[in-house]
Parts: structure tokens; C-alpha cells; sequence
């Protein structure tokens, strides 16, 4: 049996799943149609969702390297507070898409993870023992085989067609126009570097990504866009420049332009028997607050230990079943709180009092952690059983540790990508021991650290893609770990 993962789409999706198939060391193939890797991918966020999933693989200390850190977060442009959070909170930093997937790709040949480039997926076969896919390369058309094939090879995703998955959703009326341009500051009229909401309710951003070069976004609502087959060109830029600022962008060299779209939506399903979505294969939605790279990015973390548990042969019954559970609400959920935040901008008229209403809320201290937690990926909790602690499908903060008596932290602790039970009491209670005793034999690590005021529990079971399985206060729940154990990470060796 044949037990290679298959992944069609070399971007943050795919690459992460990549990394955590490889950390786990199964045998992982990536083929990607652009013979080259792109420069003119459009993403720039880094929301702190995601910076914590990298940050948790030791991949985020070489990408903070010179990245642009705004000031707050926000929702619909209306700006919140991050410094009213009662934990450490990174903001969302500005880093191109190209440089993110430069280094998750170098860390996936790290892994022993082949990249196959300019080679498309052309057909897909359910088998008895996996998939095999047809893909056109280089050297012609051949048939790779595997157990499982996912996709994350974007919106219009052939394996998705292929699959037969349906792709329901809206597609609004409008314009945008997202690129980089040479230009000298100097030349840069006011409103032309930031990011803001303008009267007409569209949106316009001017970040510099080097001497001489700007990236810029124009989005205009209720606006028709030209026809499809008409190329974008700088003048076509330069009316929506002038139109959202007010003053001419006074360059006509531009590096690359794309229009892009406000489609909204969501994959019927996410898994299809042996084959699999992620990403924006899975579902897409208005580019807000770093939330596609990220939901993305969660996909990744979420599917890739449960594909090694199952192919290693100590994953539960119906474990991958759980990656649609818990990842389909979560797709959902990320495009209706963009949808939301894009009916608070337009029509300006109609959302004008909404807006002066959603500003006040939004300065409640509970609204604005609420909504600061929604955008960046941090408030996704998975489903759990009825009385369960409160922090169970919850991911764990991010927070500073001491841990067997060093300076540590929660992301370290996940470095490895296995499970892990954490007791915060520092080993110094009688629960914490006869909970370290049951662990022993799981394919869990043990650790003791100092309690912590950010984390409101004495012992924490947590899943390699750092989520709480199970937590518990000051009490003994003997029997809930062992049901926990159990659900996420199989029997014990020898039992």
C-alpha cells in the first residue's frame, strides 16, 4: 500500500500541510502548475492567529525579519483596541505571500517533502487503497498514486471540480485592483500610503514594500469591473487611485496588476472519501484582516497530524472524519464575519448609523476582545462535550512559561508536533502526578511548568495543532483524561 500524500497547490495551504506532514515524517509530494514560484502573489497579512501557528513550528522568528507591524487590529475599519486584551497579543504584521511561502517551502524540502513545479492535476481515481492522479508535468502525462490527495490548488480548484464538490456562494458586484507599482515616495500624493475606508465606502491601501516600489489595493463596491477578457492596465489603476484619494498616481511602471473579486464562498464539504480541501480550494471570501491566509493556514494545522495519525496506524476511529467537523464551521464562520464587516462599508448612506452604533459597541471591553479574537483566527473553538472546561476546543494562549524550571513558552512546547499534557502546577500536586502517570504510553509529552495567570487551569491536554482536548481546575478527572487520550490520540502502546 501506497501511503504518500498527494498535495495539488503550492501556496500557504498547501506548503503548511507540507511542513506538518514532513515534521511528522510521512511521505508527502507537492505538485504545483506555476513552474516558478510566484512574485505576484497578493496577500501582505499576518494576523496573530496565524503568526501563533507558525510561531508554534519555529517558523516565524526569520519572517518578523524587517515586517511592518500596524498599530492595532480592525473590523469593517473600524478600529479596535489590542491594547485593552488582557494577555500578550502580536499585532498583525505586514508580510508579502511570496516570502511566507519562500520560507514554509524551504522548510518542507527541509522535511523531505518533493515539489513537483509546473505540473497540473488533470484527473483523479478512487481506488481500493487511496487515490491515483492524473497530473501533466515537464515530461509529459503520468499517474502518481497515493492514500489521500488534497487539494489546496485556490478558488478555482481543479481537484475540487474534479471531486465534484460543490462551491456554493455569492458573487457581489465589484471592482478591485490589487498590484505593485514604482513610484518614489516623493511623488506619493496624501492618503496614498495606508490603509482606510473612504467616503464611498470602498477601500483603498499604499504599502511600501521597498525603496521605490508600493504596493497597492483599490476596492470599489457596487461597482461593475470591466470585462474579464480586457487586461488590467495602470490607467485603469489610476482611475481607481484617483477616485479613492483624490490625487493622480504619478507613475505608469508597474511590476504586476491583477483585478480580484468579492466572492464569498464555502465547500459543500471538505473531505470526499479519499480526497481532501483546504485552503482556498475549501472556501474564499473578501481579503480582511489576513483571514484567508489564515483560515488556510488553520486547515493545514488542523488536517496534518490527524492524515500521519491515520497512516502511522494509531489514530482513533473517525478521527479524520473530524477535520470536516470541526473546519467547515470554521470556513463558514470566517466568511460570514467578513461579509459583515463588508456590509458595515457599503452602501455608505444605509450603513452610516450602523457604523456610529458598531463603533460605540466596539469600545466595550468584552466587544472589542471579542472581535479582535474573531478576526485574527484566535476565538476558532471546536466542538465539546456538554460540560466539558471552558477551555476545551479552545487553542491555548500563547503565553510566556516557565517549563522545568526554564524560560519557555506555549509555542515551544508544540515545536515537536505531538501531543501534550501540561501540568501548571509544576509537578507539585497529587492530580498532576496520577495524571502523568495515565499519559504514560500515549504518544503524548509530559511537562511541568509554573502556573500561569493567563491560563485558567492546573493540567491541559493539548493536540499537536495546539487546541485543548481536555483541561481541569483543582479537582481529579482521572476518567476525563483517559477519555480524552483515548478520542484524540488512540490506545495506549501495549493497550
Amino acid at each position: 500500500m501506497n501511503d504518500t500524500v498527494i498535495i495539488a497547490g503550492a501556496g500557504p495551504a498547501g506548503l503548511m500541510l507540507a511542513c506538518e506532514l514532513g515534521l511528522a515524517g510521512v511521505e508527502t509530494v507537492v505538485v504545483e502548475r506555476t513552474p516558478e514560484p510566484r512574485v505576484d502573489a497578493p496577500g501582505v497579512a499576518i494576523n496573530a492567529g496565524t503568526i501563533e501557528l507558525l510561531d508554534q513550528r519555529g517558523l516565524m522568528a526569520e519572517l518578523r525579519e524587517g515586517a511592518l507591524v500596524l498599530p492595532t487590529e480592525h473590523f469593517g475599519f473600524l478600529f479596535l483596541d489590542s491594547a485593552r486584551l488582557d494577555r500578550p497579543h502580536e499585532n498583525t504584521v505586514l508580510i508579502l505571500q511570496p516570502k511566507l511561502e519562500q520560507r514554509l517551502e524551504r522548510r518542507a524540502a527541509e522535511l523531505g517533502v518533493r515539489i513537483r513545479r509546473g505540473t497540473e492535476v488533470t484527473e483523479i481515481r478512487r481506488t481500493a487503497e487511496g487515490v491515483e492522479v492524473g497530473v501533466r508535468g515537464p515530461a509529459g502525462d503520468e499517474v502518481l498514486r497515493g492514500r489521500y490527495l488534497v487539494g489546496c490548488d485556490g478558488r478555482d480548484s481543479t481537484v475540487r471540480t474534479l471531486a465534484g464538490i460543490d462551491f456554493p456562494g455569492v458573487d457581489a458586484v465589484f471592482h478591485g485592483i490589487v498590484g505593485d507599482v514604482e513610484i518614489d515616495v516623493a511623488d506619493l500624493g496624501p492618503g496614498q500610503i495606508g490603509a482606510f475606508h473612504h467616503a464611498s465606502g470602498g477601500h483603498y491601501l499604499g504599502a511600501p514594500l521597498e525603496p521605490g516600489v508600493l504596493r497597492i489595493m483599490t476596492a470599489e463596491f457596487g461597482v461593475e469591473p470591466p470585462a474579464g477578457d480586457v487586461p488590467v492596465g495602470m490607467d485603469e489603476l489610476k482611475a481607481a487611485t484617483l477616485r479613492l484619494t483624490g490625487h493622480d498616481l504619478k507613475t505608469d511602471t508597474f511590476r504586476w496588476l491583477r483585478r480580484y473579486q468579492n466572492t464569498t464562498r464555502n465547500a459543500d464539504r471538505y473531505a470526499d472519501g479519499p480526497v481532501f480541501l483546504a485552503g482556498e480550494a475549501a472556501h474564499v471570501h473578501y481579503p480582511f484582516n489576513g483571514q484567508g491566509i489564515g483560515t488556510g493556514v488553520q486547515d493545514a494545522v488542523n488536517l496534518g497530524w490527524k492524515l500521519a495519525a491515520t497512516l502511522q496506524g494509531w489514530a482513533p476511529a473517525g478521527l479524520l472524519d473530524t477535520y470536516h467537523a470541526e473546519r467547515h464551521p470554521a470556513g463558514a464562520a470566517a466568511c460570514a464575519n467578513v461579509r459583515a464587516q463588508v456590509a458595515l462599508c457599503h452602501p455608505p448612506e444605509a450603513v452610516a448609523p450602523l457604523r456610529e452604533i458598531f463603533a460605540t459597541l466596539a469600545s466595550f471591553e468584552e466587544v472589542n476582545t471579542y472581535l479582535i479574537e474573531l478576526v485574527t483566527g484566535q476565538s476558532v473553538t471546536y466542538p465539546a462535550a456538554e460540560g466539558a472546561h471552558p477551555l476545551t476546543g479552545r487553542r491555548l494562549p500563547h503565553v510566556p512559561l516557565t517549563v522545568d524550571g526554564a524560560d519557555s513558552g506555549t509555542a515551544a512546547l508544540l515545536r515537536p508536533g505531538r501531543g501534550t499534557l501540561l501540568d501548571l502546577t509544576g509537578g507539585r500536586s497529587a492530580p498532576a502526578t496520577a495524571y502523568a502517570a495515565l499519559a504514560e504510553g500515549f504518544r503524548v509529552d509530559v511537562r511541568a511548568a509554573a502556573p500561569s495567570r493567563h491560563i485558567a487551569a492546573e493540567t491541559v491536554l493539548l493536540r499537536p495543532d495546539g487546541h485543548v482536548a481536555w483541561a481541569a481546575g483543582d479537582g481529579k478527572d482521572l476518567d476525563g483524561l483517559d477519555a480524552a487520550l483515548r478520542a484524540w490520540f488512540g490506545a495506549p502502546a501495549g493497550g
